[in-house]
């Protein structure tokens, strides 16, 4: 199992990762509110500002502090030093 630091020490599973995008549209907002709604939002940001959401095959939407392309990154390295 590979985990994925989002930041803060926070960590995620890497396997159950769907999507990694940017809170800044419309149907992502609405996304987030809903699972706020729902309580299936996991808020990983400490209070600071989202830059990152995280969704995951279990339907669970990760609030991250850290950008999209950092937590990709963090995740395509783990991916690569598995194969090695």
């Amino acid at each position: 199992m590979q985990l994925i630091n989002i930041g803060f020490g926070n960590i995620v599973s890497a396997n159950r990762i769907v999507a990694i995008v940017s809170p800044e549209s419309a149907p992502i907002k609405r996304m987030i509110q809903e699972a706020k709604d729902a309580k299936t939002a996991i808020d990983a940001t400490c209070g600071r500002r989202t830059r990152a959401v995280i969704i995951t095959d279990s339907g669970h939407i990760i609030l991250s502090a850290i950008q999209p392309e950092t937590v990709a990154g963090r995740l395509d390295k783990d991916i690569t030093q598995e194969e090695i």
